[in-house]
């Protein structure tokens, strides 16, 4: 995976290679679906959730550049493999997950470990209240990013995620510059799709 998927495809941060060589993947995989471990494609988790494709998660760790101690808003713990990701990396995590089954799995396994948060709540609301964090990985697709999330990224901090664009998935970096900040897609790719985060429709006559 890292020879023929990741380093191919300009993840190049040594750091996140390492960490990606290290974590095994097959972990994090619901063992019917341990065939998917390593192909670059989202793996169904059931109740409408994926983990995220390999490529994607990568490129957005490379995009964060996430440095030791640093503390990292991951939105969208799914089965925990980008936590353990950030972990071997020297960050501490803070992981939200809205999914009651995948949070419950995620609190058993990491539950009490030091530099890492599990917080059961909706994805579109961040984690305020340990807010700011130097950055926030939304660690899948979502049609956009809602202000309460910029809200809790210190000033200059950045922010990664893939978003929804007429039906491509662009991975973009932000960096925030006063309230928010705009976000430039560098990469389109599949990315798992995360809930909560289409707009709201407004009524019409």
């Amino acid at each position: 995976m890292v020879s023929s998927q990741l380093r191919t495809n300009a993840v190049t941060n040594l750091g996140v290679l390492r960490a990606m060589e290290t974590v095994a993947r097959h972990d994090f995989v619901p063992a019917d679906r341990a065939a998917l471990a390593y192909v670059d494609v989202s793996v169904p988790l059931g109740r409408g959730r994926s983990l995220n494709p390999p490529l994607a998660t990568g490129r957005l760790l490379c995009e964060v550049d996430p440095k030791a101690k640093q503390t990292v808003l991951l939105i969208g713990g799914a089965t925990g493999y980008a936590t353990a990701l950030l972990v071997e990396l020297g960050v501490h995590v803070v992981a939200v997950e809205e999914d009651a089954e995948l949070s419950r799995a995620l609190a058993a396994r990491f539950g009490g470990r030091a530099g890492i948060t599990i917080v059961a709540g909706p994805l579109n609301e961040g984690h305020a209240i340990a807010a700011p964090y130097d950055s926030i990985i939304i660690d899948g697709a979502v049609e956009r990013v809602p202000q309460a999330l910029w809200d809790q990224v210190t000033a200059g901090g950045r922010l990664v995620a893939g978003i929804i664009d007429r039906g491509v998935t662009r991975l973009c970096f932000g960096r925030k510059s006063g309230a928010s900040g705009v976000m430039t897609p560098f990469l389109d790719v599949e990315a798992a799709h995360l809930p909560g985060f289409a707009p709201v429709a407004s009524f019409q006559f």
